[in-house]
């Protein structure tokens, strides 16, 4: 089990004038709400840095909160002609505050089949996780906030995702290794902005979030808006969705470990046939997904299911691919192979 985070030092509020009171980072309220309520392991903290505004304010509320106990990552794509601009505005904002900044220069190339966005969010996550390693981090702080959760609702929406996708961003995961956190996932990025700007703290504007030929950028512009209108309070209802359809797939997950306990991994054909097919549907994602790191996608598990069903006597084949390999029949058990 990871050890207890040391308590961030008390905020006293009451104590600082009233107009100081109103002028607060929101972030830091989050920020401190996140420490206390969750086991993390020990400071110092990474937090990655794009120089945007919700990283920025997430930045002015890490050192306000533990000084001299947070390492800032700024990732370097290469994309853009203003990337090494933005760099530049991270290194001043954090010689300011006397944190540490490391810049990742990271190239994604995409796998046959992965969007180039996918990539390259891949290889970030990747980056971040070595370079909190290597400075003896154990969490990397981001910065989504309410916002970026809706747009991710919505998106999962309309490409018909299953629980995994309408679950959206959790708060907190692990990947490479390394433990990650979001604690703005409740405040819209309005108010960070606000708060921002009447400090009179610069931060970046990306000019490739207004490109509309990307899905995420087109929803935020021209979607977004029009769903205030009707729903004023749809960041939380969404987010409220997401909280649910997070507790259902840890459910599904926990029933499927238990099947497939009982039908052995790789699994047995024969007690396989004897669980429902929405059971079935649910065991073989998990199977493939914690064992191989294999996503089928729904047509191939229903193909799948079919050829299972299929399956009733002892020289009946199966040879499906699925995500990067097949699945076929060994004998009374089905085998995942890669490539």
């Amino acid at each position: 089990m990871p050890a207890e985070p040391a308590a961030p030092q008390p905020l006293e509020p009451a104590a600082a004038p009233a107009f100081l009171q109103a002028q607060a980072n929101p972030a830091i309220a989050a920020l401190a709400a996140f420490a206390q309520h969750h086991p993390h392991p020990p400071r110092p903290w990474a937090l990655a840095y794009s120089g945007g505004a919700d990283s920025t304010a997430l930045l002015q509320a890490a050192a306000a909160l533990w000084p001299g106990q947070i390492v800032a990552l700024h990732v370097h794509h290469g994309l853009q002609a203003a990337a090494d601009d933005f760099a530049l505005q991270c290194e001043q904002v954090c010689a300011s505050l006397s944190i540490p900044l490391q810049l990742l220069r990271v190239q994604a190339w995409p796998e046959t089949g992965q969007s180039p966005e996918d990539a390259a969010r891949r290889a970030r996550y990747r980056a971040l996780a070595e370079a909190a390693q290597a400075q003896g981090c154990g969490l990397v702080l981001l910065g989504q906030h309410a916002d970026d959760q809706a747009e991710t609702v919505m998106l999962a929406l309309g490409r018909g995702a299953g629980l995994p996708g309408l679950a959206a961003m959790p708060e907190r995961f692990e990947r490479h290794g390394m433990h990650f956190g979001r604690p703005l996932l409740a405040l819209p990025g309005a108010a960070l902005r606000r708060w921002l700007i009447s400090q009179g703290l610069g931060f970046v504007d990306d000019p490739s979030n207004k490109d509309l030929r990307y899905s995420r950028n087109l929803l935020r512009e021209r979607l977004m808006p029009a769903l205030a209108e009707v729903l004023p309070h749809y960041r939380q209802t969404l987010a409220r969705s997401a909280r649910h359809a997070a507790q259902a797939q840890q459910l599904l997950e926990e029933v499927a470990a238990q099947d497939l306990e009982q039908t052995g991994c790789p699994p047995r054909l024969q007690t396989l046939q004897s669980l429902s097919a929405a059971r079935q549907a649910n065991l073989l994602r998990h199977w493939l997904a914690s064992t191989h790191g294999a996503r089928p996608s729904a047509a191939q598990l229903d193909e799948l299911l079919a050829q299972v069903a299929a399956c009733t006597t002892r020289g009946h084949r199966i040879e499906l691919k699925v995500a990067a390999g097949r699945v076929t029949r060994q004998g009374g058990q089905l085998v995942y192979t890669e490539g």
